[in-house]
């Protein structure tokens, strides 16, 4: 009974030190007060494509990342949608004329949505939106083994308003090329 009376705060000591070093969730951008502009725009910068995209370095799957940035404008989507408006597919007609006359290079489709809704509700909605986008692409004759899918869900906003304006440009779909 005496080694329980020792090892028990030493165990509740050791639990409450995991769980603050552990169990820290990563932090979001900033929003709102509390921050100038361009610190919320250099967090995002630095954290858009995350360590495995930075140039020169492979991603997850082994490729050569071409660039950090699309050269490709963003396929944006209604509210609650993942359907490609017709508004938007000439822009994915652009990216498979690339992609056709490009054989070597491959995609990671990155799906994103607004603020709204839970986190779960968010990363399922952006990854229906990068799989229409995929579904487009391969419909329009690109092989599928050259397109991969990720979901960001609300975790990446390029704008921080809490707004119409502001949400309709975090409900897209982005490009990241790669060898």
């Amino acid at each position: 009974m005496n080694q329980y009376r020792v090892w028990l705060p030493v165990m509740m000591v050791c639990l409450v030190l995991a769980c603050t070093n552990g169990c820290t969730k990563r932090p979001k951008a900033a929003r709102g007060a509390g921050g100038s502009d361009t610190d919320r725009i250099d967090v995002i910068e630095s954290d858009m494509y995350g360590a495995d995209y930075l140039p020169g370095r492979p991603d997850e799957y082994g490729h050569d990342v071409v660039d950090g940035q699309s050269p490709f404008e963003p396929v944006y989507f209604g509210y609650d949608s993942s359907q490609v408006a017709e508004s938007e597919r000439f822009k994915l007609d652009q990216v498979a004329d690339y992609l056709r006359q490009n054989q070597n290079v491959g995609m990671i489709l990155e799906g994103h949505t607004d603020e709204r809704g839970s986190r779960e509700y968010n990363v399922a909605l952006g990854e229906r939106r990068a799989l229409a986008i995929r579904a487009y692409l391969i419909g329009a004759g690109i092989d599928g083994n050259r397109i991969q899918t990720r979901s960001y869900g609300e975790e990446n906003p390029v704008a921080f308003g809490h707004d119409d304006a502001s949400w309709s440009l975090n409900r897209r779909g982005e490009f990241v090329l790669f060898y």
